[in-house]
């Protein structure tokens, strides 16, 4: 078992606030194995701490990512696309590879309108009250189920059982 120090706790928490790497992958790059991690982080309560902080903060961090995402999605975005054509010179370079040449840069600006989806799922969850998804039907009455059956009398219930009707 690899001995447990402060350098191999910070590398770990690292990987786990920057990404979501798996146990498997994070015992590799710290050079331990995932038996050590696991004893690790049974008998040693700092480290369980410092995992579980690593882990919020790669929460916290994905939250804001997101929320910026949705913001970005709800008011829609313009992104440069950067084009490069380029020509066949018919000669090749030494590893027999063709020589192009730049014909054209261009950069074209493309616009993504909002997202309808992104703003449902905003209003439905910030404003619930207004926007729902489903709606609620409210019932009023009684219960239960009425018979007419109850006034009959013995036989006239077995010629109805009988197909016996008059």
């Amino acid at each position: 078992m690899a001995k447990y120090n402060q350098k191999i706790v910070n590398s770990i928490c690292e990987l786990i606030s920057k990404d979501s790497y798996t146990i498997a992958e994070i015992c590799q790059a710290v050079n331990i194995s995932e038996r050590t991690y696991y004893e690790w982080q049974s008998k040693n309560a700092d480290f369980a701490e410092a995992i579980k902080k690593a882990q919020d903060k790669l929460t916290q961090d994905l939250l804001i990512e997101c929320k910026r995402s949705l913001v970005k999605l709800i008011k829609g975005y313009t992104i440069q696309e950067k084009k490069t054509v380029t020509a066949d010179t018919g000669r090749k370079d030494e590893n027999d590879k063709p020589i192009v040449k730049v014909k054209e840069h261009s950069v074209v600006e493309k616009y993504y309108p909002p997202s309808l989806g992104a703003i449902i799922h905003f209003q439905t969850n910030r404003d619930p009250d207004n926007w729902k998804n489903r709606q609620e039907n409210k019932l009023s009455g009684e219960v239960g189920i009425k018979s007419n059956l109850e006034n009959l009398s013995d036989e006239d219930l077995q010629n109805i059982i009988d197909g016996k009707t008059e």
